[in-house]
């Protein structure tokens, strides 16, 4: 069987598209789009080989979106065989309780997707929002969702549980970690390219504008930095972390901020654009010399180790420590502050294979080693929607 598969993978100021072939069984990449949410106009992104086009949108954003979908897909086609198209797959960030694995998408699914909108109030309505408008626009098409939660359901109960009544817990209110799609990707590139590292102990650090780690045994997540919400672990570019919950309590009840003026503050105006009070792009702060920027990224350099050795006492030790992400796959002085925090666990740097971006960045005399691999949560949706529609058409 052939045909075209569309992956949407969206986030707060963009949404990436993947464009696949499947062919007997198996994909071949075909480009990529990126909708930059932030431009006025809206701006399409294509990338299509070696060749690169910048495309302003004439659509204006709606509540529905068709508009913009409707011209994308349009521009699309120009550049690739959109006549083939036969199923698009969504990156959902939540899946709760009710999935652990990808779905195909229909009325009972859709509702459920919508269900857990309150539980990731900035993320889950941009897919349900896409989810819809391609339904619209283009009924036929078969549709999946992949959710980032789902690769962390194999943690065990006691990581995942909060020290408050067990009720709670019962009702949802749990960790359920995030990146899941980056952490499987990593997961199975490490068994291809290091399969004795596979099976060990390792730490992946997903380091973006959202940035979270995870701890792998034998490929297997086991802990995550992130808990209920997409705020928790390290700090992130405008997200604040883990915060002692008396902050909030104490905003609220002493300093009179609103529940909708605390989640601003905590999701758009702390992190490292709140420490630096200047940016909440590290490479911004790297180039600065206010001593603002360089504090911001020294907190986040710390709590990322500090993080690492935390996940590594869940795995009991650490074998290896994987950078991934805008962050962790280009920033060398970022992998270096973190490295040299971790110092004291064997972690030797080689300078030099760091600052080239190589794949291995830990000296021959490391007793962990790090490196740096090209995250791909395309090609994990794309794979989940290839089954799916497999499965589909067996039936």
């Amino acid at each position: 069987m052939t045909g075209i598969l569309l992956t949407c993978n969206p986030g707060s100021s963009t949404i990436k598209l993947g464009l696949f072939k499947r062919k007997d069984g198996t994909l071949e990449r075909l480009g990529m789009g990126i909708i930059d949410l932030r431009r006025k106009p809206l701006g399409l992104h294509i990338t299509e080989g070696h060749e690169i086009v910048d495309i302003p949108l004439k659509a204006a954003v709606t509540e529905d979106f068709h508009e913009v979908i409707d011209e994308t897909l349009g521009l699309l086609t120009e550049h690739f065989s959109l006549a083939e198209l036969v199923a698009v797959g969504h990156r959902v960030v939540h899946g709760g309780d009710v999935f652990s694995q990808a779905t195909l998408i229909d009325d009972a699914s859709l509702r459920a997707i919508e269900d857990l909108v309150p539980l990731a109030p900035l993320h889950q309505p941009q897919s349900v929002r896409l989810i819809k408008a391609i339904r619209h626009l283009r009924p036929h098409l078969v549709q999946t969702a992949s959710f980032d939660t789902a690769f962390h359901h194999a943690q065990a109960d006691i990581v995942r549980r909060f020290a408050l009544p067990r009720e709670l817990f019962e009702q949802g209110i749990k960790r359920y970690g995030f990146h899941g799609l980056s952490y499987q990707f990593i997961a199975g590139r490490l068994r291809e390219i290091a399969p004795r590292l596979a099976t060990g102990r390792v730490v992946v650090a997903h380091l973006g504008s959202g940035a979270s780690l995870c701890a792998l045994a034998n490929g297997i997540s086991r802990d995550t930095s992130m808990g209920f919400s997409t705020l928790d672990g390290i700090p992130m570019a405008t997200r604040c972390g883990a915060l002692d919950p008396g902050v909030p309590l104490h905003l609220m009840k002493q300093r009179g901020y609103s529940p909708e003026a605390l989640e601003d503050l905590l999701y758009h105006r702390s992190g490292l654009l709140g420490v630096s009070g200047l940016s909440a792009d590290t490479r911004d702060l790297l180039a600065s010399d206010a001593a603002e920027a360089a504090e911001a990224i020294d907190l986040f350099c710390l709590r990322i180790a500090r993080e690492i050795a935390a996940l590594a006492t869940t795995i009991g030790g650490l074998d290896a420590l994987v950078f991934t992400a805008g962050i962790g796959e280009h920033q060398p002085l970022i992998r270096e502050k973190v490295c040299d925090h971790l110092a004291w666990l064997g972690l030797d740097l080689d300078f030099e294979a760091n600052n080239e971006n190589a794949r291995r960045i830990s000296a021959d005399s490391s007793e962990i080693c790090a490196l740096v691999i090209a995250t791909n949560e395309e090609q994990i949706m794309a794979e989940d929607t290839l089954r799916l529609l497999a499965r589909l058409e067996g039936e």
